[in-house]
């Protein structure tokens, strides 16, 4: 298993509305760099990662893009 960066953002909401997506439609994700966006002071600095497994990354990609967020995502 493999990991793909889906989403890179400093929108916490955005994040959480990708995140419960993800989750009710059963697509294991991870949020990289959280810990090191408190850490710089929550200044937008560091952006957080939402990574989803390679092999569903298209699934996610079209979840969110229906969902509005197709902005929000990395270009593959």
């Amino acid at each position: 298993m493999s990991l793909v960066n889906l989403m890179r953002t400093n929108d916490a909401v955005v994040l959480g509305l990708a995140e419960s997506l993800l989750k009710d439609a059963g697509i294991h994700h991870f949020v990289a760099d959280r810990d090191m966006s408190v850490m710089e002071g929550s200044l937008g600095l560091l952006p957080r990662r939402l990574m989803v497994e390679s092999e569903r990354e298209d699934e996610a990609r079209t979840l969110l893009t229906e969902a509005g967020l197709g902005k929000e995502l990395e270009p593959e």
